[in-house]
């Protein structure tokens, strides 16, 4: 791996090791005092989201490096549930180069997974809601089926955002009041739109995959275009093996 740019000028004494990773990508101050979302994605050369189906086909071990170096930062991962059943989500683990670093910071030892869905339509029986080391959250809708919700409550925090559909303000606010400010999304494209969407994703980091793949997959948000088109700024970019590894912050 090689840092191409580095414009905050953060100490990288070597791109691949998980303390240089962990510094580049560290969450600002700010984000200890109010939430700050960071969306994590992978897209091909010509924009696909996913390949047969699956995020996995885009990836690459740099890919997974930085991956885990970011549930590694953050207090709460935000997915969506069709991501959940397509990628067979597993919770966050703790990792011992991250478990001082993660105590000092008053943060669990690892990740909570904050799970989106308006159905519950989850599989309670996965590790996911049986293994985490912190109890899985479900955000969902007043108007979630009655029945579903009691069960999802027996294994996970219940989180309503919402009458009919998740408001993704309110989500991301829930999840802020339980002390998760550095926030972290993982799509897939549709939750990634909505939160995009409502003027809330403060930082995008998009693994650009060397491959055109053609066909039909999305793009890595989904949903209508926003009134107010975002622009962001480049904070740095790695390359290894062909990959990029971009890192984007909103503009301001």
């Amino acid at each position: 791996m090689q840092l191409l740019i580095n414009p905050l000028d953060r100490p990288v004494a070597d791109p691949a090791a998980p303390e240089s990773l962990a510094a580049l990508y560290a969450y600002p101050p700010s984000a200890a005092g109010r939430p700050w979302l960071r969306a994590n994605m992978v897209s091909s050369l010509d924009g696909a989201a996913r390949l047969a189906g699956l995020s996995e086909g885009l990836s690459s071990a740099a890919d997974k490096r930085i991956f885990g170096v970011l549930r590694a930062l953050a207090d709460v991962v935000l997915v969506g549930a069709e991501t959940v059943r397509a990628e067979g989500y597993r919770p966050a683990r703790a990792r011992e180069a991250f478990a001082a670093a993660r105590a000092s910071a008053g943060q669990a030892p690892a990740a909570a997974i904050a799970v989106v869905s308006r159905s519950l339509r989850l599989d309670l029986s996965a590790p996911l809601f049986t293994e985490p080391l912190v109890r899985t959250v479900v955000v969902t809708t007043e108007d979630a089926p009655a029945d579903a919700r009691r069960a999802v409550a027996a294994v996970a925090d219940v989180v309503v955002a919402g009458e009919r559909a998740v408001d993704p303000s309110v989500a991301v606010a829930e999840l802020a009041a339980r002390g998760w400010t550095r926030q972290l999304t993982e799509g897939g494209p549709r939750l990634l739109g909505s939160l995009a969407g409502a003027g809330l994703l403060d930082e995008l980091c998009l693994s650009v995959a060397p491959l055109v793949t053609g066909g039909d997959a999305p793009r890595i948000t989904a949903g209508p275009q926003p009134a107010d088109v975002r622009a962001m700024d480049l904070v740095s970019l790695i390359e290894a093996d062909g990959f990029l590894f971009t890192r984007y912050a909103r503009r301001g």
